[in-house]
């Protein structure tokens, strides 16, 4: 996928998970399906941290990244494989972890606020991604905390695979 495609698929995942969160009564929004288990709103908050540290990258002068992060020594994964082997890590036991972990989330809160986070912090990333010229998406590295470190398009590709997927997970357990 080119920077557009991977800017409109990106704002289509988006647009899907937040129309399926609105459509949610507050109560299951709120609701964990199991103790173990985040609630939609979590899952919606869990997004959201997921793509601030992306925003900061994204906004960095590349020399940055590349001093901090060095660069690519192999050839950059397809959508694909980027999923592949992420899944492989989930099925090995990879989770989220520490600054991606979301607060409990309980019905006092605003449900309108969480998804509006949510929408937004994905409309700044977005923005920052115009800055960016279609090559360098596999001139750089950034590290992902379960997969190494990736190109930024590769980073792209799990990016769009993980809103889809929070989305699934949700999705499924309003059905369950």
């Amino acid at each position: 996928m080119n920077k557009d495609e991977i800017i409109k698929e990106l704002n289509n995942e988006v647009l899907l998970a937040a129309t399926f969160f609105k459509s949610l009564p507050k109560e299951k929004f709120f609701t964990r399906p199991l103790a173990e288990k985040w609630s939609p709103a979590e899952n919606a908050e869990h997004l959201a941290l997921s793509v601030k540290p992306l925003i900061l990258a994204f906004s960095l002068p590349r020399f940055a990244l590349r001093l901090t992060f060095g660069k690519p020594n192999r050839p950059g994964r397809t959508y694909d494989q980027v999923v592949e082997k992420y899944k492989a890590k989930l099925a090995a036991g990879g989770k989220a972890s520490g600054p991606f972990i979301p607060k409990k989330l309980a019905m006092r809160d605003n449900t309108e606020a969480v998804i509006q986070q949510f929408t937004d912090a994905y409309k700044r990333f977005a923005s920052r991604l115009n800055s960016w010229a279609d090559e360098q998406l596999d001139r750089y590295l950034l590290p992902h905390p379960l997969l190494g470190k990736l190109t930024l398009r590769e980073m792209l590709y799990f990016t769009i695979y993980h809103v889809s997927h929070h989305h699934s997970l949700v999705r499924r357990m309003q059905t369950d």
